[in-house]
């Protein structure tokens, strides 16, 4: 059974940081590329960054890049979101997810991802 549970996240002020790590369980995390989404309120999910099953390759979604590193730790079967200089627009749910092929490169839809974690709340006031 595929486990994703997603930790790290919290309130911050504007310019900090937060590390988002994601633990997963019950498939074979390093041949599977994963991904970082969120959705604020009222929005729809959109993705936020990806990593290719061996950690080779990444991307990122225009609104974060430069800011968000993604990496995954393939010994620890943890994927992990470090994000510097945050905004308020920033403010969502952030979801993990584990994509649907094995040995792909990752994608930016989320319909290609099919496990998900429950979410961790990163809130960034002013």
């Amino acid at each position: 059974q595929v486990q994703l549970v997603e930790s790290g996240g919290g309130l911050v002020q504007a310019g900090g940081s937060l590390r988002l790590s994601c633990a997963a369980s019950g498939f074979t995390f390093r041949s599977y590329a994963m991904g970082w989404f969120r959705q604020a309120p009222g929005k729809e999910r959109e993705f936020v960054a990806v990593i290719s099953w061996n950690g080779g390759s990444t991307g990122y979604a225009d609104s974060v890049k430069g800011r968000f590193t993604i990496s995954k730790d393939n010994i620890k079967n943890t994927l992990y979101l470090q994000m510097n200089s945050l905004k308020p627009e920033d403010t969502a749910v952030y979801y993990c997810a584990a994509h649907k092929d094995r040995y792909s490169r990752g994608s930016y839809s989320l319909l290609d991802f099919d496990s998900w974690g429950q979410g961790t709340q990163v809130t960034v006031s002013s």
